[in-house]
């Protein structure tokens, strides 16, 4: 069954990369910084593969795209349940294949394909690791307000809203195995189970300035092994600004903030302890464009954090992409 859910998603990623738009030759008249906010940096409970991978969704302006992003996280935890237990790292990885895609001229398409491979390190200096692909993620947008990109630099603002939402289908392997022992039990590849996400996206630009704020919430539930990952709310504020150099090459720097919050788990209907929480993150990112093609990096470091009652640290995550405008 899941290799026909991978086939049919593939399938869905490759239906528009044969038509490509032609770079405009003035470069204002394209939001060259729409996939900096597209997928806006949140992740999920389990190691990001529950919403196809971190950094999640975002405002997305004009650009329609396909492209790979890599997605490093660093967590601690402590191994054991009491207090004095001693601490592991915890790597996250993954890398995505993703892509935007309009359909017709108000609904757009955004796709995410990921592949985790994840490790952490004990206090005797064992190692586990895992890998294999993550859980496949599609959103649908409706644009209740458009952009309509103009020949010049726009001396009003322009307003962007969306409001969408997708499923999480269960592509990656879930293994209660890694549940036994352990106090973080988001060390998997995909949480088994097929789970629902609602979403709204702003945004508003004004000459090369532009702001982005995102929610999403996301309704999980219950796999084949009767636990369910706790219910997720996302949200995020991005500030960021183009300078163009010439008509085919374009930077964007953003500055941002955005937070997570988790319900606690359930095995068998019953709360598991010391899990659920929320975390507040600073982040600082950029964009540069050359013709069709965008280039990103960002990091995030948290500012507050209180993770599965404090024995799950996140420390700092790191994401690089590589997009080409279709």
């Amino acid at each position: 069954m899941k290799i026909y859910i991978t086939l049919l998603f593939l399938l869905i990623l490759g239906i528009h990369t044969g038509t490509s738009n032609k770079t405009p030759v003035n470069p204002c008249t394209k939001t060259t910084s729409a996939t900096l906010m597209m997928f806006d940096e949140f992740c999920d409970t389990c190691g990001c593969s529950g919403n196809g991978g971190s950094m999640g969704f975002g405002t997305g302006l004009n650009n329609n795209f396909i492209g790979f992003r890599y997605i490093a996280q660093r967590y601690q935890s402590r191994d054991g349940i009491f207090a004095n237990s001693p601490w592991i790292d915890e790597h996250f990885n993954t890398l995505q294949l993703w892509t935007q895609i309009p359909l017709g001229e108000r609904f757009i398409i955004n796709a995410v394909l990921p592949y985790q491979f994840h490790s952490r390190e004990f206090a005797d200096n064992t190692e586990q690791s895992i890998n294999g692909m993550g859980d496949a993620t599609i959103l649908g947008f409706y644009q209740i307000l458009k952009q309509t990109p103009d020949s010049i630099i726009s001396i009003k603002p322009r307003h962007t809203l969306q409001l969408g939402g997708g499923i999480k289908m269960p592509t990656g392997k879930f293994d209660e195995a890694n549940l036994e022992g352990s106090v973080n039990p988001s060390f998997q590849l995909g949480t088994g189970s097929w789970d629902y996400l609602l979403a709204a996206n702003y945004g508003i630009t004004h000459r090369n300035w532009g702001l982005s704020v995102m929610a999403n919430y996301t309704i999980k539930s219950k796999n084949d092994k009767e636990y369910r990952f706790g219910n997720q709310f996302n949200y995020a504020l991005n500030t960021y600004k183009t300078y163009y150099f010439g008509t085919n090459f374009a930077l964007t720097p953003q500055l941002g903030v955005g937070g997570e919050y988790f319900d606690k788990n359930e095995a068998y209907g019953l709360e598991v302890a010391d899990t659920g929480g929320n975390a507040f993150f600073g982040k600082l990112g950029a964009e540069v464009n050359f013709k069709q093609y965008a280039l990103g990096v960002s990091t995030m470091l948290p500012i507050a954090q209180d993770l599965n009652n404090g024995k799950v640290e996140v420390k700092n995550r790191f994401s690089v992409y590589l997009n080409i405008n279709i």
